[in-house]
């Protein structure tokens, strides 16, 4: 897992739970890579498409709304 359990706990509290359990933050923290994932890798085929190596914001800001 690459998303941090703290970040992923931060994440909801700042969205107002008041207490978040550890099985609660895992699986967030799940969720949020594997939709990272599927947006990455959307950029990539966006600036592949492009003719361009390198994925720009404008490549993850498209596939995100895209996924």
């Amino acid at each position: 897992m690459e998303i941090p359990l703290a970040t992923a706990d931060r994440l909801m509290r700042k969205a107002g739970a008041k207490r978040v359990s550890e099985d609660a933050a895992k699986a967030l923290a799940e969720v949020l890579e594997e939709y990272a994932l599927s947006v990455a890798s959307e950029a990539v085929k966006l600036a592949e498409h492009a003719g361009r190596r390198t994925v720009r914001d404008e490549d993850v800001r498209l596939a995100s709304r895209r996924s």
